[in-house]
């Protein structure tokens, strides 16, 4: 089985986002009993629900959901997880450091895996959830693909 999460800052917003983009696409392969998709954030308010642009973006897109609150990453999750996959690089940067480093390389930057460096940018910010959830599907997509090759 393999195993991810996706992380953000706060875990209501492109963490969701991701896991939820990630399910769908898991299922359309017929995968979904080969997977674990979950994602957390770094600094969440913990049990606060996923941002309504989130859930507007996801339903819009066709994509199912369930109604979730945020969840803190723990140390304990890098040994739970296969890939730590963060929506940015100060997400990156704060999962090595709650999970005292990447010894075994799992902790990945979620573009990357479309080829592209960069992040996906915060919509609770930017309030453009549609940018965000065209560079999630684009990269969970990639990701999909690399770990099925």
């Amino acid at each position: 089985m393999t195993k991810i999460i996706f992380v953000c800052f706060g875990n209501i917003c492109r963490s969701p986002m991701a896991e939820f983009v990630m399910k769908h696409l898991v299922t359309g392969a017929g995968l979904e009993k080969y997977f674990l998709i979950e994602s957390a954030g770094c600094h969440p308010s913990i049990g606060t629900p996923m941002s309504e642009g989130t859930a507007h973006e996801l339903r819009k897109n066709h994509i199912p959901f369930t109604r979730r609150t945020s969840k803190l990453l723990l140390a304990s999750d890098y040994a739970r997880f296969d890939y730590l996959i963060g929506l940015d690089r100060s997400n990156v940067s704060d999962m090595k450091e709650i999970c005292g480093g990447d010894p075994d390389k799992k902790i990945f930057l979620l573009m990357d895996f479309a080829g592209e460096h960069r992040d996906v940018d915060d919509p609770w910010y930017t309030d453009d959830y549609a940018t965000s959830y065209q560079d999630i599907l684009l990269s969970c997509s990639a990701l999909l693909e690399a770990i099925r090759a």
